[in-house]
């Protein structure tokens, strides 16, 4: 890789990276109050028609919501494309809470700081400047690759990447592999002989994402009177039984590769039968919240509503719970939710997202780990599942095969799990150059 390439697109990426978070693209779910990712989509689509692409800008369904695509031609036209996609929008914070204010695109003490530096403009940050390098420089990849910008994926990308999956297929013709965030970091491990192995945790699956509505409906009344027949006990019932209910354990194939791989590295071992399973998955520090959670199915309680008035029992009760279910687990899942909240309680889906989980092998894989290998040869590339979700869940319906690759090379005391969606979130300076560079091989390469 040539020393000139690599330094163009470093030595932008940090001042990328921090005019993307100036852009306040919050996201509140309501398409009354969401903004800022049409300014933004537009800003990025200057900066790739500066470096001379031909881009398309694409309202998602809904005024605002912006989108840009810009496609690079490779060497062989008959390969199937390559996808790399990072989404404009953030979720919302609160600048009280903060150190420096969320949308300020700080950059102090080795930091980017700001609201979406690792969820995620530090991957779209990194993707512009990879893709504006290649495009500057007159470098033909491989293959043809497509640069996405999307919007509403904190949203479920209802009037993102689901809506242009369904009414924009044509922006995909000819993808058959994509890339995308929340994978491509690193986990530093110890081993049994004293030395580290920094493992980068390869997004290979992820669970289905579902916002469930629950309803209990009864007789209204008098909040004076004996009444039995009453909507909120039903409901506080049935929400209490499931948000404290413990799915069975189902240790999926990217889950269970991870483990194995951790065993190897660090001689840590990790039994499934175990009843300390979380536990012994504490060992491996902060990320066992992301790996734990993959364990199992989960549905979590997280808003209620009833009532008008004090002395008044309401008709209705309301519930909405977040579910995230394994990879094969839906219709069993669902069951076992209905044996849980009663024939008193009717749900329905407000959102529904598919699981989703491909392997760990072939080109594009020998490709990640070879890009990693070149700029930290004492990395391995390992499989994973992710807990959330992510634009991929569009794209996998498309039949393009999707992986989590935003490569970033973290200091091993930083608790990264806990900037998504955190208070101050941040993304090292070092990790934003090492990404790139990565990027960049990779994309060479693939």
């Amino acid at each position: 890789m040539r020393s000139e390439s690599t330094s163009r697109a470093v030595s932008e990426v940090v001042d990328l990276v921090s005019a993307l978070i100036r852009f306040d693209t919050s996201n509140t779910g309501d398409l009354a109050t969401t903004k800022g990712e049409r300014e933004c989509a537009e800003w990025v689509a200057d900066q790739l028609q500066q470096a001379g692409y031909t881009t398309e800008y694409v309202e998602s369904g809904a005024p605002g919501r912006g989108n840009v695509f810009a496609r690079l031609r490779g060497a062989d036209p008959s390969r199937g494309a390559l996808m790399i996609h990072g989404h404009l929008d953030v979720v919302p914070a609160e600048a009280s809470d903060w150190s420096v204010h969320p949308f300020s695109g700080a950059v102090r003490d080795g930091y980017v700081w700001g609201r979406g530096a690792i969820d995620m403009k530090d991957m779209v940050g990194m993707t512009l400047a990879v893709a504006r390098q290649l495009k500057i420089e007159g470098t033909v990849p491989p293959r043809d690759l497509v640069f996405a910008f999307l919007a509403d994926e904190e949203n479920g990308g209802r009037w993102g990447s689901q809506w242009l999956a369904d009414n924009r297929p044509d922006l995909f013709e000819g993808v058959t592999e994509a890339v995308g965030e929340v994978g491509g970091f690193s986990l530093t491990v110890p081993r049994p002989d004293g030395t580290e192995r920094r493992l980068y945790l390869v997004e290979t699956a992820e669970k289905g994402l579902g916002w469930m509505r629950l309803r209990a409906k009864a007789r209204a009344g008098h909040g004076s009177f004996l009444h039995e027949d009453n909507a909120v006990t039903i409901l506080a019932d049935a929400v209490a039984r499931l948000g404290k209910h413990t799915f069975p354990l189902v240790l999926s194939d990217s889950v269970a590769e991870f483990l194995a791989a951790v065993s190897e590295e660090s001689g840590l071992q990790f039994d499934p039968d175990s009843p300390d399973i979380e536990g012994q998955l504490a060992k491996l520090g902060t990320i066992s919240r992301i790996i734990g959670a993959t364990l199992r199915d989960t549905a979590n309680p997280t808003m209620l509503q009833a009532g008008y008035k004090a002395n008044v029992i309401p008709q209705t009760a309301e519930a909405v719970v977040d579910c995230r279910v394994v990879p094969g687990r839906q219709a069993a899942f669902e069951r076992e939710v209905d044996e849980l909240i009663g024939p008193d309680v009717e749900r329905e889906w407000i959102t529904k997202l598919d699981s989703y989980e491909t392997t760990f092998d072939g080109h594009l894989v020998d490709a990640m780990n070879a890009a990693v290998l070149a700029h930290d040869p004492n990395g391995r590339t390992v499989p994973y599942m992710l807990s959330g979700g992510t634009d991929a869940k569009a794209f996998a319906r498309l039949g393009i095969r999707c992986f989590g690759f935003a490569p970033l090379q973290l200091p091993p005391e930083l608790d990264f799990s806990a900037l998504f969606h955190g208070v101050d979130e941040r993304v090292p300076v070092t990790a934003l150059e090492f990404g790139t560079k990565v990027l960049e091989h990779f994309l060479l390469n693939s």
